[in-house]
């Protein structure tokens, strides 16, 4: 498919006119990084007082093109951008342009440890007086200023740390809108609502609008496409770093926006998991479960079964996976006990001994070693079964190993060899997968797994996961992320102040269901 000219791609949303001057326009952006071309001739143009998404597969440049914009990355000679229409050289962003082209990034950018008053100073500076003591007083008045329109009750005292990842949005959104009352200028944001529960989603959609109402075009960077339905007035795809199309969102369907992005016809939706065939055959039973907000649960996991576990974000079901394959760092007690392996209860502290593999919910910080290539990522865990007699890594064995699995689920990637940070995300997502299941476990347990990956990427791992649990293995995945829960589970349990408060199985696991159980609504 090529990138598409066609005259309707510049029509400007309901509300502005033709004939308005973009806030912001880009044409001819390219960028190289040694023999990948990351961008190739990428034109992108945002109205006056619009929302308007960037959208595209994993890989596809929109990293890049956030990068080069906010002046990480320079692009290459020819590309022609202007704020406002006022010229300003792509990676080299500075001066009073800069104020008017702000970004929240995905990783947030925050100090967990320090308040909110601290971390909008950080940005643009401490308020002193004459003899250069900060003045606390003026500092706090002017961060609560900036966050109570949010509405959101955030305690700009407080360490960030305490703050849910809502309030935290909030926080960098509003370090970044500092100084620009009534100016008209872009805020793009990067993946915002890549941990958000669905109730803190719909609140940070009414804080983009009101943003978006007060003056401002907002760029939105997201791999959901329900978001940009739900938002958006606009839409750039991007694919193999090419611009594909711009169109008004009213124009599109889920499906026509999906082929877009994948460049084929594809389902946009995932089939409805079946029940395990030995739904009393248990492979994983948990005892009296205490850790961090955890308050004694329990539950038992049998084979080929999907279990979900959610909640709200704080209520301890995101503690799950850490404490039942033994990497959550706090202290942790109960009993954990795989039937098929042992008949005895291990205590909940030993569970590392055990051998379930997690897939973890911070993929760069938890999931993989950058530094690392594909294949030693991949083969960590499995050394000792990879050393030779003189205790030497079998490389050919290794290599071996490493191909197989990236061709088995697919990987792409410029080989074994390649450094793991050259892969997308969700590449990166399917190598910490393959690791887990090159072990071999009874049980895979996953935590977020598909967050920040594109929809092509996610149906992906959904089948690979369907796959493992079709041959008997026992997954469990704690998600937040409803879309997750509707495609793999068979049963869910809801978990609110670090119990389980609800048990939803088969057909009744629906949203508005696990939203009202999330919320203690029903």
């Amino acid at each position: 498919m090529h990138a598409d000219t066609s005259p309707e791609t510049t029509r400007w949303p309901a509300g502005t006119h033709e004939s308005d001057r973009p806030v912001l326009r880009v044409s001819g952006l390219s960028k190289r990084f040694g023999g990948t071309q990351a961008l190739k001739d990428v034109d992108l143009d945002i109205a006056p007082g619009e929302i308007h998404a960037l959208i595209g597969p994993n890989g596809s440049g929109k990293s890049t093109l956030i990068k080069i914009l906010a002046g990480y990355h320079h692009a290459e000679p020819g590309a022609v951008a202007e704020l406002d229409g006022e010229p300003f050289g792509l990676g080299q962003v500075t001066g009073s342009r800069h104020d008017r082209l702000r970004f929240v990034h995905q990783e947030l950018g925050l100090v967990g440890e320090l308040s909110a008053t601290d971390n909008l100073a950080l940005s643009r500076g401490f308020a002193r007086t004459a003899l250069g003591n900060i003045r606390w007083p003026e500092m706090e008045r002017r961060t609560t200023a900036l966050v109570e329109r949010f509405g959101l009750g955030i305690d700009v005292r407080r360490p960030l740390s305490t703050a849910t990842p809502v309030q935290r949005a909030v926080v960098a959104i509003a370090a970044a809108l500092q100084g620009w009352e009534g100016r008209r200028g872009v805020l793009v944001l990067d993946e915002p609502t890549a941990v958000l529960p669905p109730g803190e989603v719909a609140r940070l959609f009414d804080i983009v609008r009101e943003i978006r109402d007060a003056g401002a075009s907002v760029l939105y960077v997201s791999h959901r496409m329900d978001e940009i339905f739900a938002l958006a007035d606009r839409v750039t795809v991007i694919r193999g770093g090419r611009r594909i199309a711009t169109r008004r969102v009213a124009e599109l369907t889920h499906r026509s926006l999906a082929e877009l992005m994948a460049g084929e016809a594809m389902e946009t939706t995932a089939h409805r998991p079946q029940p395990p065939s030995a739904p009393d055959e248990s492979v994983l039973e948990v005892r009296d479960l205490w850790a961090g907000p955890l308050r004694g649960i329990g539950f038992s996991l049998a084979r080929g079964e999907r279990l979900g576990i959610t909640g709200l974000v704080g209520s301890g079901h995101e503690v799950v996976p850490y404490a039942v394959s033994g990497a959550y760092t706090g202290p942790v007690r109960g009993r954990v006990r795989l039937p098929e392996r042992a008949r005895r209860w291990v205590d909940a502290k030993d569970a590392g001994g055990l051998g379930i593999p997690l897939v973890p919910a911070d993929r760069a910080s938890e999931g993989v070693i950058g530094d690392f290539s594909v294949g030693e990522n991949l083969t960590l865990p499995l050394l000792d079964r990879l050393r030779a007699r003189a205790g030497r890594l079998h490389r050919r064995r290794e290599s071996s190993l490493a191909e197989e699995w990236i061709r088995r689920v697919g990987v792409r990637t410029a080989g074994r060899g390649a450094r793991i940070t050259t892969l997308s995300g969700g590449n990166q997502q399917k190598v910490v997968m393959a690791r887990c299941l090159a072990q071999q476990p009874p049980v895979l347990v996953l935590c977020e797994p598909t967050a920040g990956v594109d929809i092509a990427t996610r149906l992906q791992l959904y089948d690979l996961i369907e796959r493992q649990a079709d041959d008997g293995m026992g997954v469990i995945v704690s998600s937040s992320d409803t879309q997750d829960l509707l495609a793999l589970c068979t049963r869910v349990l809801v978990v609110r102040d670090g119990r389980v408060v609800r048990e939803i199985s088969g057909r009744d696991i629906t949203e508005p269901a696990l939203i009202h159980a999330m919320e203690g609504t029903v």
